[in-house]
């Protein structure tokens, strides 16, 4: 919406008034002048819209759960023509997205402009092969929510309430997208999820089948996460990293693991902070609070008693 878009009335005080915007607006141009000119030597190119990709994944989360978010009267018989109209859709739209996100700028010579056009398509392609196997993770997820909350009255509750199924439902949509190479969109996707849910989880994450985040606000899992088939998460959890690695200018080294991984069959309770390329044995159980920059091996239960006792033994620590 541009500001032509607006009606404007002027009070009878203000009729005349000047906000002497061009010295403003000469001023804002200056100070983004970096990133103006980043978009400058890409052609003035559209990027891709965050208001277009929250109805995609709108539809898709609609396509994938046909009798929770699609029309009131949909039947049996309607449901497939339902489905194949909504993806349709939303695929065309995200076609377009995905243009953006590759790069299209203006001036392009034909030849690279067709190959960018069918690299798009391409991954339009593949995406949508691969939404069947994401339903089959998201129903062991809705599965898992309903079975490891005995507040849970219902699937459908579980589906419609939890704020840990749409943030997996917008992860496991952006990690597929991320695995096959589009920029931007993906992270976009997360951080629709994190602005509706507070949870925050990177598109790089891998993450297995099963999983279950209880509650959720302030949940944070990092790029390189390697999360197992049966993992639990409470509240305020981050699997994060500790300090980054600099090359010679300072700038931070990107592309490395740096992450935790959490096997199968993990539970970590509210408020545990997990930093750094540690491994969280199958079967392990973390407790609240903990704060833990070491890999722990199979069954293990920490708590927040122990890590202290770990940290301090002999006055290292502090």
């Amino acid at each position: 919406m541009s500001a032509h878009d607006y009606e404007v009335h002027r009070a009878p005080a203000l009729a005349g008034a000047s906000w002497a915007l061009g010295s403003v607006v000469a001023e804002l141009r200056a100070a983004s002048r970096e990133t103006d000119g980043a978009r400058g030597q890409l052609g003035r190119q559209a990027l891709p819209s965050r208001e277009v990709l929250i109805g995609i994944a709108r539809d898709l989360r609609a396509a994938f759960f046909p009798a929770h978010f699609g029309p009131a009267h949909l039947t049996d018989e309607g449901t497939d023509y339902f489905v194949g109209r909504t993806l349709d859709s939303a695929l065309l739209a995200l076609h377009e997205q995905i243009r953006r996100g590759l790069g299209v700028p203006r001036g392009l010579d034909a030849r690279e402009l067709a190959r960018r056009e069918s690299r798009a398509a391409e991954i339009v392609r593949d995406f949508a092969a691969g939404l069947p196997a994401v339903r089959a993770l998201l129903e062991t997820d809705v599965r898992a929510a309903f079975e490891g909350d005995p507040a849970a009255t219902s699937i459908d509750e579980a589906v419609f309430c939890y704020p840990g199924i749409t943030a997996i439902i917008h992860h496991r949509i952006a990690h597929l997208l991320y695995t096959l190479g589009v920029p931007l969109i993906p992270r976009i996707l997360s951080e629709i999820a994190h602005a509706d849910t507070g949870i925050d989880i990177h598109p790089g994450a891998e993450i297995g089948a099963s999983f279950f985040i209880d509650h959720g606000t302030g949940v944070v899992i990092g790029e390189t996460c390697r999360i197992g088939d049966r993992v639990r998460l409470y509240q305020g959890v981050t699997l994060g990293a500790k300090s980054f690695p600099r090359d010679a200018s300072g700038n931070p080294i990107k592309g490395i693991d740096r992450h935790p991984i959490v096997e199968d069959n993990v539970v970590v309770y509210a408020g545990a902070t997990i930093l750094g390329r540690i491994n969280i044995g199958r079967g392990s159980s973390i407790g609240g609070n903990v704060w833990l920059t070491r890999s722990v091996p199979p069954n293990s239960r920490i708590s927040q008693a122990q890590v202290r006792s770990d940290v301090f033994e002999e006055g290292s620590g502090i």
